[in-house]
């Protein structure tokens, strides 16, 4: 049976027999309840006498007001969004005439006073089979029922019945309209209309990193995002206590996504660009040319930097003698070198082997004392690591080093960089890197990203970094080798879902295979999954945009859109702004959001002929209104975000802005893939033969 979209004011409320409209909203209103009671048990809890001090206090605190948020009713988010009719009761015995169950599948666990589940949590075992139940393999489902919803109400229903055989399979028309509905404001999840194929991707283990290929329109963000609200459902105590963060390319990007995981009920998942890892002491005040952001992106830097970081280390000439009252501890130059040499030998960090060098030291004072025949305890050994004496020698064998200081000399100083760059970077390379000026303190120098990066890589030389329980990072392929190992570094004993498309590597060190991806971010034994159905992008206009696959990414399977409706696509000549803001406010007259992508050095001309029209406008990443819905997309912040309908201004601009055609070509297939129900390109220029 499919029941259509359904006029909620022509269902008789008061009919002594309701009709299954009636009963499933009869349950969504008591649903509702449970979740207020719920709550209400929640702020009704004392816990001011439950903790032995004030700091506990405050943790429980906080988790309270957490949970409190977490059970918040969106009034208009569905609680649950379908049903599962079981054949037989989940766990038993799969014996004739078994009873079978009944579950309502939603955003979160919902249950009544008495502990009976309302509505079951979507990551649940028992929910699974909605996602991947089929005709072919029910998995012990009779019937499997959509909802459609109109404001938070239930309007429609659609049942499939997958056990069946009488009955054949179908599409279902409400997963149609849902993954079709306008996007209005921020990333919504999509935990409705998760295909099996995301759903494997979703549900994988804890223990592996996921590297996700995936075009335009294929749902890799929501995956990872959706991966992420698994995990912590699935393993919270131990993520709890590790963390987990989400890396995007900008703070666009991350405004755009933010509301995801908090609608899934996940509130404590950090989010954060590289920059805002590794720039958190230094400023980033300066942009790096194509040619030194490639250098000291490369991975061979970390050779450098590891080569200038234990240059420090002197071998010892002179011996440690240690005055302790009337006697006197002399340890010989060639026993110190023993304990330097073993000290770089163990590879620990070199922070770490500088702390344990005066307890080495003191050690082989205490053997001597223990022939003499005393018997010294920890104590004295301590007292010895903090003679002065020792404190000399270990700071004239094994000085600190201040991470950006020893990059600001690598980079201003030629001599120490040729140095430590022998035989691994070329005198081309090293004159590429170097500042023009010298530069008189580390506060004083004006640091690009790629130097933030280096001093995050000379940091975790000298102290490890700490290391989360999960790291998803989106927009993978714009990274360098540098900022994959920084990221590999919050994530070395923790795992990660990597989202990305090779197609869309914009940068000039662009990723050009997962497997040296992996191998950078200390993953190499990752799992590469692709995603080619396309769920976003209209069939005409990825079908257009695939026209430029050959030239930026050759081996890559182009996306297959599985929307029905083929969408609105046209490319019109516009001699100047005018035609183009015309264009704008054709689509305006649609529901949901409109973009205006252009090339960067385009912005100023159309954001001057916006105005001149009277039309408001937004900034990417800013949630549209009743009132203003277009927003004005440089096309280097437009990747990653997504509209209903967009103008693409000027393609062949698009692609002049890059430093090279190739990127150029990348740069314009993330511009032309961002609509969802239609696009007009528009130009004056000719159009990039690409596209013919």
């Amino acid at each position: 049976m499919s029941t259509p979209a359904h006029d909620p004011l022509a269902d008789d409320r008061s009919d002594p027999h309701p009709g299954p409209l009636s009963r499933e909203r009869s349950h969504l209103a008591e649903s509702r309840a449970a979740l207020r009671a719920m709550r209400e048990d929640v702020e009704s809890l004392d816990i001011s006498d439950v903790t032995a001090n004030w700091v506990n206090a405050e943790v429980l605190a906080r988790q309270m007001e957490e949970r409190i948020k977490a059970l918040a009713d969106l009034s208009d988010t569905p609680l649950f969004f379908g049903r599962l009719d079981y054949l037989h009761a989940p766990g038993a015995d799969q014996a004739e005439g078994a009873y079978g169950e009944r579950f309502y599948i939603g955003r979160r666990h919902v249950h009544d006073h008495d502990g009976d589940p309302m509505v079951i949590d979507w990551r649940a075992p028992v929910s699974q089979p909605f996602y991947r139940a089929s005709k072919k393999d029910p998995m012990d489902v009779a019937l499997r029922r959509r909802f459609g919803y109109t404001r938070g109400d239930i309007t429609a229903y659609e049942d499939e019945h997958l056990s069946d055989p009488g009955e054949a399979a179908r599409t279902s028309k409400l997963l149609q309209q849902e993954i079709e509905r306008p996007r209005v404001g921020p990333m919504r999840d999509i935990v409705a209309t998760i295909q099996p194929e995301q759903d494997e991707i979703v549900r994988s283990g804890l223990g592996g990193t996921v590297c996700v290929q995936g075009g335009p329109g294929t749902g890799k963000t929501a995956v990872g995002l959706h991966r992420v609200a698994y995990l912590l459902y699935a393993h919270r105590e131990r993520l709890a206590r590790t963390g987990t963060l989400v890396i995007g390319p900008n703070r666009s990007f991350l405004h755009y996504i933010e509301q995801v995981l908090p609608a899934l009920g996940e509130l404590t998942v950090q989010q954060a660009t590289v920059d805002d890892l590794v720039a958190r002491d230094i400023g980033i005040r300066s942009t790096d040319d194509a040619p030194a952001a490639v250098v000291k992106g490369d991975a061979r830097m970390a050779q450098v930097l590891r080569r200038a970081v234990y240059a420090h280390v002197t071998p010892p000439t002179e011996p440690v003698v240690v005055v302790r009252g009337s006697r006197r501890w002399r340890v010989p130059a060639y026993e110190l070198a023993d304990i330097v040499r073993e000290l770089l030998d163990r590879d620990i960090r070199y922070g770490a082997a500088r702390e344990a060098l005066p307890q080495r030291i003191a050690h082989a004072v205490l053997v001597q004392m223990e022939r003499s025949g005393e018997a010294p305890d920890d104590r004295v050994q301590d007292s010895v690591a903090r003679n002065a004496a020792v404190k000399a020698a270990v700071k004239q064998v094994w000085p600190p080093v201040d991470p950006a200081k020893l990059v600001l000399r690598l980079l201003t100083d030629a001599d120490f960089l040729a140095v430590h760059a022998e035989g691994i970077l070329t005198g081309e390379e090293q004159k590429t890197i170097l500042w023009a000026k010298p530069v008189r303190s580390v506060r004083a120098a004006k640091w690009s990203a790629a130097d933030a990066v280096l001093i995050d890589e000379a940091t975790d030389l000298v102290q490890r970094t700490h290391s989360l329980g999960h790291v998803v990072l989106d927009e993978a392929q714009d990274l360098s080798p540098m900022q994959y190992r920084a990221v590999g570094r919050r994530c070395t004993t923790g795992s990660a879902t990597v989202l990305g498309d090779l197609a869309q590597g914009t940068t000039p060190w662009a990723t050009r295979s997962w497997a040296e991806a992996l191998a950078h971010l200390g993953k190499a034994d990752g799992v590469v999954e692709e995603l080619t159905a396309g769920f976003r992008v209209p069939t005409d206009v990825i079908t257009y945009a695939s026209r430029l696959l050959p030239h930026i990414a050759p081996g890559l399977t182009p996306v297959a859109s599985v929307r029905e409706n083929p969408g609105f696509f046209q490319v019109r000549a516009a001699e100047d702004t005018t035609e183009v803001v015309a264009a704008c406010e054709e689509l305006l007259r649609n529901e949901g959001s409109t973009g205006l992508i252009a090339a960067d050095a385009r912005m100023p001309a159309l954001a001057e002929a916006l105005t001149a029209a009277g039309i408001t406008y937004l900034n990417p990443g800013e949630e549209t209104t009743a009132g203003t819905r277009l927003t004005l997309v440089p096309a280097s912040l437009a990747k990653g975000l997504e509209y209903d309908y967009v103008v693409l201004d000027e393609p062949g601009a698009v692609v002049d802005g890059e430093p090279d055609e190739r990127t150029g070509l990348r740069r314009l297939y993330v511009a032309l893939t961002r609509a969802v129900s239609g696009l007009i390109v528009t130009h004056a220029a000719a159009l990039p033969p690409q596209l013919a």
